[in-house]
């Protein structure tokens, strides 16, 4: 009886070279095939061989979970080798923690060890994978973003993937895969339902498509809808960013003249970042409750994601676990000697030793001078200032950070204050070491 799926030389060549052609219409693009060895890799790997020979190579990532994932590796090389191909076998370490997740975070790092600035990272995920991934999204509460699930073209920081079989139903890839007689191997995990996305293949989704026969296609147009929204709901987050602040910092009056659910999408993106997947509600709503309505005398701090989240004078600021952690550690005192047009670098940056229409005495260069951390109630004589002022207060009438006032040092001679360096410059103090057309440390670039 004649199978009423059409055939893979009928239709799929041809959806193929169009996506291709709509998506990178660059000669020179070329592709990393991602091939565990299943059904749906090997047929992606035979058909891209066939259409572009010379454009492809294959990776093979060996999660070092099952005893037989080394000789899998060994399997898909020996397949490519027939197809004439480059082959990658690549292991990897699997984290503590969610074993699918892991495997995954894992397996995206290997990817972009491998590929090469010029290629593009090809999946073979399905439209069940698709569907499937939809269904768990939900049932892990995810929103529109998660809902949108997997896309065919998928530009990322580090990887551009492409899934050209997104669209193409699971029986379509087993009849084309019996008709070429293309080996492939059965990952015994697919099957167990102690997984998540086994438990969904196997046991939900039977149940839901006896009542929902057209589930598959009805889940895969919701995801397309969900991507239209997520694009939009970007959009128009990108412009109260723009109003608002930028990568690194947020007006909180801005920010709060939005409604609250622009508000929640603005720091969902904010927060994100360049990362591949958005914080969850609870990491969004705690920014809210515990660093923006906070005291404004309170220091609170939240971190997430490598990123410490802090208010500062009414601005919302995301600052790396490094430079937040620094101010932990002060600078020791040290002896400083120094000479015309030498660059010298200290806690608060770089500096150079430069001429100035006032500074320091020309005598001074090439003696011993301290360099010591602030300690707290230091008064400070500014130069063009009349009298002294608590070092704290110039501090914070030039709005330097908190978490940037440990490298705030002291520089002296025999006792005597000459100036400070800070993260916005050099401070010239008044003393009897100053002249007209001295010299003064000028800042180049200020540490991170």
């Amino acid at each position: 009886m004649r199978s009423t799926l059409p055939t893979f030389n009928e239709v799929w060549q041809q959806q193929l070279r169009s996506c291709l052609l709509n998506t990178w219409p660059s000669a020179d693009v070329k592709f990393l095939i991602a091939c565990s060895g299943g059904m749906d890799s090997m047929l992606l790997l035979h058909v891209m061989s066939a259409l572009f020979p010379h454009k492809i190579r294959a990776i093979y990532i060996n999660h070092q979970l099952q005893q037989p994932s080394a000789s899998w590796g060994e399997f898909v090389r020996l397949e490519c080798e027939k197809l004439n191909l480059n082959c990658v076998v690549a292991e990897v370490d699997v984290q503590n923690g969610n074993l699918e997740n892991q495997a995954r975070i894992a397996r995206y790092q290997a990817f972009e060890q491998h590929i090469a600035p010029d290629e593009i990272l090809v999946l073979a995920h399905h439209q069940q994978d698709q569907a499937e991934t939809v269904l768990l999204h939900l049932f892990s509460g995810s929103g529109v973003d998660g809902l949108s699930a997997m896309r065919i073209h998928d530009p990322r920081t580090h990887l551009n993937i492409w899934r050209p079989l997104l669209n193409l139903s699971r029986e379509q890839i087993s009849q084309w895969v019996k008709q070429h007689h293309i080996a492939y191997i059965q990952d015994p995990t697919n099957f167990d339902t102690h997984y998540d996305r086994a438990w969904c293949r196997e046991t939900l989704w039977p149940l839901l498509q006896s009542r929902f026969p057209q589930m598959q296609q009805a889940i895969s147009r919701s995801s397309l809808l969900m991507q239209d929204a997520a694009e939009i709901l970007a959009e128009v987050a990108q412009q109260d960013l723009k109003l608002c602040g930028d990568a690194d910092q947020l007006d909180l009056k801005l920010l709060q003249q939005l409604s609250m659910p622009r508000q929640r999408q603005l720091l969902s993106n904010w927060i994100k970042g360049q990362a591949a997947y958005r914080p969850s509600l609870a990491t969004v709503e705690r920014i809210q409750s515990e660093v923006i309505a906070a005291k404004s005398d309170a220091r609170s701090a939240l971190h997430h994601a490598g990123f410490y989240y802090l208010r500062y004078q009414n601005v919302l600021y995301k600052v790396s676990k490094a430079e937040y952690l620094a101010q932990q550690q002060s600078p020791v005192p040290q002896e400083l000697s120094v000479f015309l047009n030498q660059k010298i670098k200290l806690a608060a940056g770089e500096f150079c030793i430069e001429q100035q229409a006032w500074g320091l005495s020309w005598e001074l260069l090439e003696q011993p001078l301290s360099v010591m951390p602030r300690i707290g109630g230091e008064k400070i004589h500014l130069h063009g200032r009349v009298g002294h002022w608590p070092l704290k207060k110039a501090i914070q009438a030039a709005q330097i950070f908190p978490w940037q006032r440990h490298q705030i040092q002291i520089l002296s001679k025999d006792n005597v204050m000459l100036g400070v360096f800070t993260p916005k410059g050099f401070w010239l103090a008044e003393s009897q070491y100053n002249q007209q057309h001295g010299w003064q440390p000028q800042l180049l670039f200020s540490t991170p």
